[in-house]
């Protein structure tokens, strides 16, 4: 199955599936002589884990990330680092009476058209579980851009209808402390409250729900990206969108960018450098050394435990009611998954860039 590797210089690769023996990660390109250890990885896997929250599953995964390669007597030699998390509390048979059904708003019948096979245990490859390899390669690229300066935050920013308001939101040296004061890694704490509430009464009834991911960028330097096709905001794009629950990315002010007129949308300048930020750090696709500013727009969760017209694999009209351990939110889950795929093409731009140089 081709398509499991993101990057350029810094490349990662991602195998494994939800219910299979485990999930891993192969990142190549990581310069050698940097410190790296297990725990460097794993407080951010821990991040991703399902919480106390009242929107997370209740499969209970430990997810300890085992480091293969690549690292000796503690620092990165330069060679591909191989990463695996062992999976523990997989429950194959709770999806026996889903094999043969197309789930709505899974990748069921997608997956079975292409391949004409299909893993039915938890999605397989589709599975929101793979992101756990792709939170362990964004550790690792995370401390990388660090070396820099740079640094990518992300929270949550709305469920359903739901907003932080903005106001309410610290500067950028205590946001990261007020994005962990809660279990939905929202830093409005009234916000959060109004948050955990919807998705209570949401569970009651069966459904689910969405919301939206807000990423920040500090410390970037100006110059990173490439002028045509690699830019940086079309490859963090493409980053974001590769999350399966992500249906729409905007950058900067993004969406509302198209009822402005020139005069409002410009980002002028002065001998401080920019006025504004409409553009969220980028500009011609590459970096301008503004804040970096994107939303990744995620869908609800598609496995819900009300009534839904479908058909199984025999073109035979099916309602299911998908019942187990789902999250009834994608968020907070996703924070860090988006966190880290920004990490990644970050760092792989980074590194482009001093080949440049250098």
């Amino acid at each position: 199955m081709a398509g499991n590797t993101i990057g350029s210089v810094f490349r990662v690769t991602t195998w494994g599936e939800s219910h299979g023996m485990a999930l891993g990660a192969i990142v190549d390109g990581c310069p050698p002589g940097m410190e790296l250890k297990e725990d460097d990885i794993q407080q951010a896997l821990d991040r991703r884990k399902p919480s106390k929250s009242v929107s997370s599953t209740k499969r209970k995964e430990s997810d300890r990330v085992e480091i293969l390669s690549g690292v000796f007597e503690g620092k990165t030699a330069g060679t591909p680092i191989s990463l695996i998390v062992r999976n523990v509390d997989a429950k194959s048979s709770s999806y026996n009476e889903l094999k043969d059904v197309f789930r709505p708003g899974q990748g069921d019948f997608t997956y079975q058209q292409k391949y004409g096979v299909r893993d039915w245990r938890g999605g397989g490859r589709a599975s929101g579980r793979e992101t756990t390899a792709r939170v362990a390669a964004g550790a690792i690229a995370a401390k990388l851009i660090a070396q820099s300066g740079i640094d990518v935050i992300a929270y949550t920013q709305a469920i359903g209808s739901i907003k932080i308001n903005c106001r309410r939101i610290p500067s950028n040296k205590k946001l990261r402390k007020s994005v962990l004061e809660n279990s939905l890694f929202c830093p409005d704490a009234q916000a959060a409250a109004a948050m955990e509430k919807k998705i209570a009464a949401v569970r009651k009834k069966g459904d689910s729900l969405g919301g939206v991911v807000e990423i920040i960028v500090c410390g970037c330097p100006a110059g990173l990206g490439e002028p045509v096709f690699d830019k940086m905001d079309a490859d963090l794009a493409k980053a974001l969108m590769s999350i399966g629950t992500v249906k729409a990315v905007e950058i900067g002010d993004g969406f509302a960018m198209a009822d402005l007129k020139g005069s409002q949308a410009n980002d002028q300048m002065d001998e401080r450098g920019f006025k504004t930020n409409h553009a969220g750090g980028i500009l011609a696709g590459i970096t301008n050394g503004e804040q970096i500013v994107l939303r990744a727009y995620c869908k609800p969760i598609p496995s819900i435990a009300m009534p839904q017209q479908t058909m199984d694999s025999r073109g035979r009209e099916r309602i299911i009611e998908i019942e187990g351990r789902h999250d009834i939110c994608v968020l907070p889950r996703i924070v860090p998954v988006c966190e880290a795929m920004v990490s990644i093409v970050v760092a792989d731009h980074l590194l482009r860039q001093k080949a440049i140089s250098e």
